[in-house]
C-alpha cells in the first residue's frame, strides 16, 4: 500500500479514536462540558491537531452525537434487526435498549438522556441533531408497534422510551439496579404478543 494511501486511513482512525472518547466524556460531563482543550489534554494530543479534525466546538459536538448514534445503532438496533418485523423486533429493540442502558455502555449513563436533558431548551443545530436522533429511534419503535397491530403505535413508543429513562434515571441517581427488571416487568405487559 502506497504511503499516500495510508495517510486518510491513518485520519480516518485518528479521527474515530478521539470521538471515541469525545462521547465517554460528553456522557459524563455533557456535551457542552465537552472541549477542544479538555479533550487534546485527555489524548495527549495537541489542541492545534485536534482542531484540524473538527474545526469548533460545535463541530466536535455534532459529529460526537452521530459517533454516540453509530455505537447505539451497533449495540441496541442492529442484533434486533434479526428478528422478525412487528412484535418479535419491537421486544428484541426493547431487550437491547435496557440491556445497553444496564450494561453502561457510556461511563456516564445513557448519552441520549443527558443530551437531550442538556440541550432540551436550547435552539441550533446540536439541538437538532439530539432531537433527530431520538425522532429516529422513537419513529423506529412505532414503526414496529404498527406492524404488530398496536392501536396507537406512538402511545406505545413514548411509554417504552419514558420507562427505559425513567429506570436509567433511577440507576444513575439512586443506584437501584432492580429498576431495569421493574422497567422489563411493565415493558413487556405493554408490548402486544408474538404471533
Amino acid at each position: 500500500m502506497s504511503p499516500v494511501a495510508t495517510k486518510p486511513k491513518r485520519k480516518r482512525d485518528t479521527r474515530a479514536a478521539i470521538l471515541d472518547r469525545a462521547v465517554d466524556l460528553a456522557s459524563t460531563d455533557g456535551l457542552e462540558g465537552l472541549t477542544i482543550g479538555r479533550l487534546a489534554s485527555e489524548l495527549g494530543m495537541s489542541k492545534s491537531g485536534l482542531f484540524a479534525h473538527f474545526g469548533s466546538k460545535q463541530e466536535l459536538q455534532l459529529a460526537t452525537i452521530d459517533a454516540a448514534a453509530r455505537r447505539f445503532v451497533e449495540t441496541v438496533v442492529k442484533p434486533a434487526l434479526s428478528e422478525e418485523q412487528g412484535a418479535r423486533r419491537l421486544r428484541a429493540l426493547v431487550d437491547r435498549y435496557l440491556d445497553y442502558l444496564e450494561a453502561s455502555v457510556f461511563p456516564g449513563g445513557c448519552f441520549w438522556a443527558a443530551a437531550t436533558t442538556e440541550f432540551d431548551s436550547r435552539p441550533g443545530p446540536v439541538r437538532d441533531r439530539i432531537s433527530d436522533g431520538m425522532r429516529a429511534w422513537l419513529d423506529g419503535l412505532a414503526d414496529q408497534a404498527r406492524r404488530s397491530g398496536a392501536d396507537d403505535p406512538e402511545q406505545v413508543a413514548f411509554e417504552l422510551h419514558a420507562l427505559a429513562q425513567g429506570a436509567n434515571s433511577a440507576y444513575q441517581l439512586f443506584g437501584d439496579r432492580k429498576a431495569f427488571s421493574r422497567a422489563r416487568a411493565a415493558m413487556m405487559r405493554r408490548l402486544p404478543e408474538p404471533d
